[in-house]
């Protein structure tokens, strides 16, 4: 079995696949096919290394941060240091962003020197986008995860401040203190896409005997969370249950969006949605 960086595009030509370990990326460039050719060789340069040198400093990327900004070597840890400084003051590490941080990174390396329409790079749903002057990319929203199908979707302009999406939630790739099925939510990039939405999905919550937890670190012993307790299923909610935990969520949104951390959001639980941001609600008629 390989160990190494695998690098090799898709069936259909375009998207380029990236792995290592933890780390697996979806790359799709937009432009002229010489500066697509010369943006993917750029993208595959530069995911050589990725892994082994967030590995050095794993230790310091799983403590919590606390009263001074954490100093990092490597640039995607500081990347991701960056965007969970803002959030200071809950208990939040620097790995809450390292999917988006890698997506924000990538996507610079692919970008480089590039003349290129517009860009993505996917990891696991946290992504990055590139758009060039007068370019848009249609981002599909599900305010309904358990439904087959997009509730509606959302242009992200190039004149907007958004390039970065995020999903997180119970039931997905990490850990998660809260209830929600999905929290995506829109931001000037994927790492803070990535803390932001990690930490709403936390905040869709409540105590109810019909959820059921264990301490993070009897799950996975390396976690960053230590032994807060994190949710390992949610049984049967009566709707004043699902609207008490959707408010909760909706609240760290809203101080989210009004400190501008975040461009808008989109909460889900038990089918029932709250959608943070007067231009996300717009695009989302299904959910309005």
């Amino acid at each position: 079995m390989a160990s190494g960086p695998q690098a090799a595009l898709l069936p259909d030509g375009r998207r380029l696949h990236l792995n290592h370990g933890p780390i697996d990326l979806v790359i799709e460039a937009f432009g002229a096919e010489r500066e697509v050719a010369h943006a993917y060789e750029q993208a595959v340069e530069r995911f050589s290394d990725i892994l082994e040198t967030l590995v050095a400093e794993l230790p310091e990327l799983r403590r919590p941060v606390e009263h001074m900004p954490p100093v990092f070597a490597g640039p995607i840890a500081r990347r991701m240091a960056t965007a969970v400084w803002q959030h200071r003051g809950v208990h939040v590490t620097p790995m809450a962003a390292v999917a988006g941080a890698v997506a924000d990174e990538m996507l610079a390396a692919l970008t480089a020197g590039r003349w290129l329409d517009r860009a993505y790079v996917n990891d696991g749903g946290d992504i990055a986008l590139y758009l060039a002057p007068g370019a848009d990319f249609e981002v599909g929203l599900a305010a309904r995860p358990e439904r087959a199908g997009l509730d509606g979707s959302f242009t992200v302009t190039a004149r907007m401040p958004v390039r970065g999406v995020a999903t997180s939630g119970q039931g997905g790739r990490s850990l998660s203190l809260g209830i929600a099925d999905a929290v995506t939510v829109l931001a000037a990039d994927a790492a803070a896409a990535d803390v932001a939405a990690t930490l709403i999905a936390n905040a869709v919550d409540l105590d109810h005997p019909a959820i059921e937890r264990r301490p993070a670190r009897a799950l996975d012993p390396d976690s960053d969370l230590g032994h807060l307790p994190v949710t390992l299923a949610v049984g049967a909610l009566d709707e004043e249950a699902v609207m008490t935990a959707l408010t909760g969520g909706e609240a760290a949104a809203r101080s989210m969006l009004s400190a501008s951390l975040i461009f808008g959001a989109v909460l889900a639980l038990n089918g029932r949605f709250r959608v943070v941001g007067e231009d996300l609600a717009r695009a989302l008629p299904a959910a309005a």
